[in-house]
């Protein structure tokens, strides 16, 4: 289960998106659904993700924020030591949706498709 008690603590307040994307970008790389996004590489690099806020609603008792996720993916040669080729990466990006629980800040996370 993940958590964003510092986006929960900033809802409804101007620096929500900037908090809540601070948040995302030290979530842990298996956490968010990078891995299952890929396009072109073969595993997901967890430097340099940036996230862009989509948009984000609220009911009673959630807040559903749509999320941009730029980040690249490494296709590994066969890393032989006379392999010429170097590691490549490769400029990704996936949509996800993180519904955050009011009271708990307990946060579900879906890649969108």
């Amino acid at each position: 289960m993940t958590f964003l008690p510092k986006s929960l603590s900033a809802w409804q307040t101007p620096k929500f998106s900037d908090i809540l994307k601070q948040e995302i970008t030290q979530l842990p790389l298996d956490i968010l659904p990078l891995q299952q996004a890929l396009l072109r590489g073969n595993i997901a690099n967890s430097d340099n993700i940036d996230v862009m806020i989509l948009s984000f609603t609220d009911n009673k008792s959630t807040i559903q924020a749509k999320v941009g996720v730029f980040f690249s993916s490494i296709i590994y040669g066969c890393q032989c030591a006379d392999d010429p080729s170097p590691i490549n990466e490769e400029n990704e990006y996936c949509e996800l949706i993180f519904n955050i629980n009011k009271e708990t800040s307990s946060s579900t996370i879906t890649l969108l498709t």
